[in-house]
């Protein structure tokens, strides 16, 4: 462990800048502990609402994380009533959360951790509360009380597994308190706790206790052969990408039939170590190793035994038997162990093992995925330490159970805020850099889409992609360079839409260009041009978008950015009005094929966006003009009054029509056509 106290940092820094400080360090490192998971403390004497000086305990709100935790995560609540509790026998899950609310010292202030009264119980100026790879380790090994004993003689003490609550703060509270060489708790299949007088001490605790522990750990593994030993080679990195880009959409839609999933695939060394190891199976299926993995990861992984590179078809039959076990198993731990008035949640995995491959993580997005990535990879290092220096002991199903389906862990889940129209899909933008395409993109993300920003501009899709992530989040936007009219670079695109994602869920087709001259004047190579960007590419991109999302099977949503040309001629624009009423064309025949699949398809028609568009801010501009014999910035005056509303078409309002139709708001709609044009009579739809 890296001591990172900074005396610099930290000097005038109050107790409750001290406790932020301390947290936002001891979160910093996914070693020491999960995300969202452990809790801190601090007991600070402040001036209640009458004036008085009191002393309050400041501990981490339910559902934050230490490594981003402000002053807002730490609600406060007054002591004296809390310790008052230390003469109760009992008191139940209920009664302690209404209990604490009636202590809180702050208006509005978020729930406090469900750990709350170990932190209180505790005699100590300052508590950590943390679940280390290291001691957990120790802590889900048969021989733990013994291990725990060679590292930390009696400095030390074990509490055996208890689910957090009042039971255990309790016996917490009269363990630690009055033992002055006592420097640190192990909890069975749990955590550490450490304490200290002042931020600085128990934050030294923390680490010092943590480091002994992966010190003694180190020198255990030391030419050990983990997991048995490897039993498998892995398959090359390139056959792995190949292996994922076929078989992702396949598990996406499988573990989506309750409702979609984002994937993340991961085949790093530490995961395929573990993947192709002897003991895989056995060590895998033993469960989870804390609570705060389980709530994550489940209590088991998904496994999937085979060779190192299977054939797609053989592959998707054997996923298929091995979900369905899955979810016959999941579905038979919930009946043996629910009380009633349970409902049985998800029984799909978060966690896939693919031997030779590596490990596929689910999420409802692509952060949640990353995190069950993240917490499965302290599992193998728990798992890993646990079993080569004595036998892994994960939580029993009881235990398990007691934590996934405990109303105050579902609390935590409902702290979350409600999902947006398009929470859980991929969206796949073509001509995404600039006008009609930047906001499509930008609208989908604002309702809760992951968005693959696909042009010919990689510079201009990656600037579209930045913004979106910087706005809605990390990992919400990936930028691809793709020329439409390449069919390698469509399946490429497609390929890396599906490594980041797991799938796609909606494909707007958007990319164009534009030119008009009279028809003798205009060449084969203008012609030709024209179909090729907006026939063949739309054709590629559609036939990619098909295949994927008939792989899924869990439909999906085409939406195809025509134009008024596609429904009405365009004066000196034979090869443009041509190409893009074949596009619309193209849609009616793809909805009829994808009705079957629940594949819809249907079309938006817009008429002159000028705003923020590369294709009006060339040649095409003047070509218009000339057309219509006007000036180039007479354009838009002259299309805003030619339409029957008098309104001028911006780039927002084709966006809102194409969520229109990627949303479940047109579930029932398919070979569509909406005309954004302000009402062109002869655009009319026939």
């Amino acid at each position: 462990m890296n001591n990172l106290w900074d005396e610099k940092k930290s000097r005038g820094l109050n107790e409750l800048g001290l406790l932020i400080y301390r947290s936002n360090m001891l979160g910093e490192d996914a070693s020491v502990t999960n995300w969202a998971g452990g809790n801190t403390s601090a007991k600070i004497t402040e001036k209640n609402f009458r004036g008085e000086q009191v002393v309050v305990l400041r501990v981490k709100g339910s559902g934050t994380d230490l490594r981003t935790i402000t002053r807002p995560g730490f609600p406060g609540v007054e002591l004296a009533p809390v310790l008052a509790l230390r003469s109760r026998a009992a008191m139940s899950d209920a009664e302690m959360v209404e209990y604490l609310a009636h202590c809180l010292v702050d208006l509005n202030a978020k729930r406090p951790s469900i750990d709350a009264l170990i932190h209180a119980f505790i005699d100590h100026v300052h508590v950590d509360h943390m679940h280390p790879d290291a001691i957990i380790a120790l802590c889900t090994s048969k021989d733990g009380p013994k291990l725990m004993k060679q590292i930390y003689g009696d400095t030390a003490a074990w509490l055996p597994w208890l689910r957090p609550g009042f039971a255990l703060a309790k016996k917490c509270g009269e363990l630690i308190n009055g033992r002055p060489r006592l420097r640190a708790v192990l909890l069975g299949k749990h955590g550490l706790i450490t304490w200290g007088g002042t931020a600085h001490e128990s934050y030294n605790a923390t680490i010092t206790v943590i480091g002994d522990a992966q010190d003694f750990l180190k020198q255990k593994l030391a030419g050990k052969k983990v997991f048995g030993g490897p039993k498998i080679e892995p398959a090359g990195a390139g056959e792995r990408v190949r292996f994922a880009q076929e078989n992702l959409p396949l598990i996406r839609g499988a573990v989506s039939r309750r409702s979609r999933m984002v994937l993340t695939f991961d085949d790093s060394p530490e995961v395929l170590e573990f993947v192709n190891s002897r003991r895989l199976s056995s060590l895998a299926l033993r469960g989870a190793a804390c609570p705060d993995h389980l709530v994550s990861t489940k209590l088991t992984p998904l496994v999937l035994e085979g060779g190192s590179s299977p054939d797609p078809a053989a592959f998707a039959g054997r996923f298929a038997r091995g979900l369905e076990e899955y979810v016959k198993g999941y579905t038979r731990y919930f009946e043996t162990c629910r009380d009633r008035g349970d409902t049985m949640a998800d029984p799909f995995p978060r966690i896939i093992l693919i031997p030779g491959i590596g490990m596929v993580a689910t999420g409802r997005d692509k952060a949640v995925a990353d995190i069950t990535r993240d917490i499965y990879h302290r599992t193998i290092a728990v798992i890993k330490s646990a079993s080569t220096v004595s036998t892994y002991v994960s939580m029993t199903r009881a235990e398990a159970y007691s934590v996934e389906y405990w109303p105050l862990e579902i609390y935590k889940m409902t702290l979350a805020p409600p999902e947006k129209s398009l929470a859980r899909r991929v969206a796949f933008v073509t001509g995404g850099a600039s006008g009609i395409g930047r906001e499509i993109a930008a609208r989908f993300a604002a309702e809760g889409a992951h968005v693959v920003v696909a042009d010919i501009n990689l510079k201009g899709a990656e600037e579209v992609a930045a913004e979106i992530v910087k706005t809605d989040g990390k990992g919400r936007a990936l930028a691809c360079a793709m020329d439409v009219t390449s069919e390698a670079d469509v399946v490429s695109a497609f390929g890396s839409a599906i490594s980041a994602f797991g799938g796609v869920d909606i494909v707007v087709s958007n990319a164009g260009i534009s030119s008009a001259n009279p028809v003798e004047k205009t060449t084969v190579g203008q012609w030709q041009k024209q179909m090729d960007i907006l026939g063949l590419g739309y054709f590629l991109v559609a036939r990619e978008g098909f295949r994927v999302m008939a792989r899924q099977g869990i439909g999906g949503s085409m939406i195809f950015i025509a134009s008024k040309n596609a429904l009405a001629s365009g004066k000196n624009a034979t090869a443009y009005s041509a190409a893009k009423a074949a596009e619309l064309h193209l849609a009616r025949c793809l909805a009829e094929e994808g009705g079957p699949k629940k594949i819809r398809v249907n079309t938006v028609c817009p008429d002159a966006v000028l705003q923020g568009s590369s294709i009006w801010s060339g040649a095409w501009r003047q070509e218009r003009a000339e057309a219509y014999g006007i000036r180039p910035d007479q354009l838009e005056e002259f299309y805003r009054k030619r339409t029957i509303l008098g309104e001028s078409i911006v780039p927002a309002d084709v966006a809102e029509a194409a969520l229109y139709f990627a949303s479940d708001r047109s579930l029932k709609t398919t070979g569509g056509v909406l005309t954004v044009d302000g009402g062109v009579a002869a655009a009319f739809v026939r």
